[in-house]
């Protein structure tokens, strides 16, 4: 017997491709998919943008935000959900890091990152021989329990995700964080519905493709071998 697949509530601003703002709000399947769209940044972090730190749930489509090669590009696409980290059944904790707890200035002071959150901090077992370029990695795979600490909060919380015009790492506080991207054929061997819904959630875009190439490489996951 087919378990019926759990729904919430995701919440969309962005640029359609005619230019026109869209604000809308729709159900759809409480899975990584759909959630990893919608849960990288906690309510208040400060993203910069050429206007100054701007937090996350204030920033609106055309915002200019500061990417980490220094320059500057809009701001298409904004979701957000909200998120119990402890509800029995379905733990998401959030990631915690201290002032420099990646080296100094990185970051600025604490923040808190949701369960997708990727920062551009390739992890120690990766460096060198073959891995000679910067990598995106997990927040929560830099856990250490000290400096970086999960923490699972028993109430809702608001997370948030953007998207750029293309897929790109931004200034947070000193660290640099990836911006949303499914990652590469993600959605190639989907349902088709499932992938009509989940595209529906990003009028600024057509289909996969439109998200474009990765602007860095990312870290295989702690759980994942590495090729």
């Amino acid at each position: 017997m087919q378990t019926d697949i759990l729904h919430r509530s995701y919440e969309v601003v962005a640029t359609r491709l005619d230019g026109s703002v869209f604000i809308g709000q729709d159900r759809a399947p409480a899975i990584p998919l759909f959630e990893n769209a919608f849960s990288a940044f906690a309510h208040g972090t400060a993203i910069q943008t050429d206007k100054g730190d701007i937090a996350v749930e204030d920033l609106q489509p055309g915002d200019m935000i500061i990417k980490s090669n220094g320059k500057a590009a809009p701001l298409v696409w904004i979701g957000s959900s909200n998120f119990v980290p402890a509800e029995s059944g379905k733990r998401v904790p959030l990631v915690r890091t201290m002032a420099d707890s990646l080296g100094q200035g990185r970051p600025l002071g604490f923040l808190t990152f949701g369960p997708s959150a990727r920062i551009l901090h390739t992890p120690s077992r990766l460096r060198g021989g073959i891995h000679n370029q910067q990598m995106l990695t997990l927040m929560r795979d830099l856990v250490d329990g000290v400096n970086i600490i999960e923490i699972t909060p028993p109430t809702p919380v608001r997370l948030y995700h953007i998207c750029l015009q293309k897929h790109a790492a931004i200034n947070v506080s000193g660290i640099e964080v990836e911006t949303f991207h499914p990652g590469l054929n993600t959605l190639r061997h989907l349902p088709i519905h499932l992938r009509d819904k989940f595209l529906g959630l990003f009028p600024h875009i057509e289909r996969e493709e439109d998200f474009g190439p990765l602007a860095f490489p990312r870290a295989p996951e702690t759980f994942d071998q590495p090729a």
